[in-house]
């Protein structure tokens, strides 16, 4: 028996004061195993850090991916005491990273998405530096506050290099923040960085700003309508397996939009081991000024994207002026690097 009418039906529009939407996946099955035993300390420096360098038009989803009791327990107390995480979910089976992003990306209306992993340190002022990214490039799809001198190496560029090729944007800058460069390949466990990569990044830079050439995915901010142009199906591989390019990289490219990174390096990759030098970075990152700038009124609108047309012309470009050694040495001379190695 139904009595009376649903007073839903008379508000039938869906709408949301925040633009800006957080969702990181959490997959600590144990606190026993070598490889998960700082995984409760780091995710705590990761959703501290996060709840304190964020904006209040900021929403924040969690997705426990078949995590243990103890991290279960601090995932729902900390969603009890702070309104910006509305969302927890909760899977009895490890899902994987891009399923379980997805599950929340598709349900959620917010123009920007910022996706990270579970150890993550952000520190003060990521979140206006990345946004700010996608206003002084209004193309951008995806930005990412940790850059690195050698995400310009990929085939998921061909939007970003047609584009600074076109406009004569790319140019080399120096290093902003060596450290985070440092810290990234000391998280990874493997040396990844030349001297010279410490010192130079290839760039696009304008009368208004500069931004880093490409970018990794463990944190990064994309423009909602990128998810669209992804496999309308679920991913096989829990991790790797080329999902995160599948379901991430190569749809902001066929979206005709940049791929880029902030000037500045603005998160910590931690990995799976507390350090000495975590909690200091950590304890700066709740010193941000609780009031935190919004400029959402420049980035709520959908953008076009570079043509397929220039696309190709933008994979001609990889192929020709990075992928060539003698073609990129000339091309990266040209553009600031007089280092044969880079």
């Amino acid at each position: 028996m139904r009595s009376g009418s649903n007073p839903e039906k008379e508000n039938r529009i869906l709408k949301t004061d925040s633009y800006h939407r957080v969702v990181i996946p959490v997959y600590i099955p144990n606190l026993t195993d070598h490889y998960f035993k700082d995984g409760l300390k780091i995710l705590k420096y990761c959703l501290e850090s996060l709840l304190a360098t964020t904006h209040s038009k900021t929403r924040i989803t969690l997705i426990n991916n078949a995590s243990c009791t103890e991290v279960v327990t601090y995932l729902e107390t900390l969603k009890g005491s702070h309104a910006a995480i509305d969302q927890l979910f909760h899977s009895d089976i490890n899902l994987g990273k891009v399923n379980a992003i997805y599950s929340a990306v598709k349900s959620n209306l917010e123009s920007l998405i910022t996706i990270s992993d579970a150890d993550v340190l952000f520190l003060p002022g990521w979140q206006q530096a990345t946004e700010q990214v996608f206003v002084d490039f209004p193309k951008a799809g995806m930005v990412s506050p940790v850059p690195s001198s050698k995400a310009y190496n990929t085939s998921f560029l061909n939007a970003t290099l047609y584009y600074g090729f076109s406009t004569g944007t790319l140019k080399f800058k120096d290093v902003k923040d060596p450290d985070g460069l440092v810290k990234f390949q000391e998280s990874i466990g493997r040396e990844l960085y030349k001297p010279v990569h410490l010192q130079k990044y290839l760039t696009l830079s304008n009368k208004e700003a500069t931004a880093v050439v490409g970018c990794g995915h463990f944190v990064a901010t994309m423009r909602a309508q990128v998810f669209e142009k992804a496999p309308p199906f679920p991913s096989t591989f829990k991790i790797v397996g080329g999902s995160e390019n599948t379901y991430f990289d190569i749809p902001n490219d066929e979206a005709g939009l940049l791929r880029l990174a902030t000037h500045g390096n603005y998160a910590y990759h931690l990995g799976n081991e507390v350090e000495d030098w975590m909690a200091p970075a950590f304890e700066e990152s709740l010193k941000t000024p609780s009031e935190k700038n919004t400029i959402n009124d420049q980035l709520k609108d959908e953008v076009k994207g570079i043509s397929k047309q220039q696309q190709f012309i933008g994979k001609l470009i990889y192929k020709l002026f990075i992928r060539v050694g003698f073609v990129k040495r000339w091309y990266f001379s040209a553009l600031g690097m007089k280092d044969p190695n880079y």
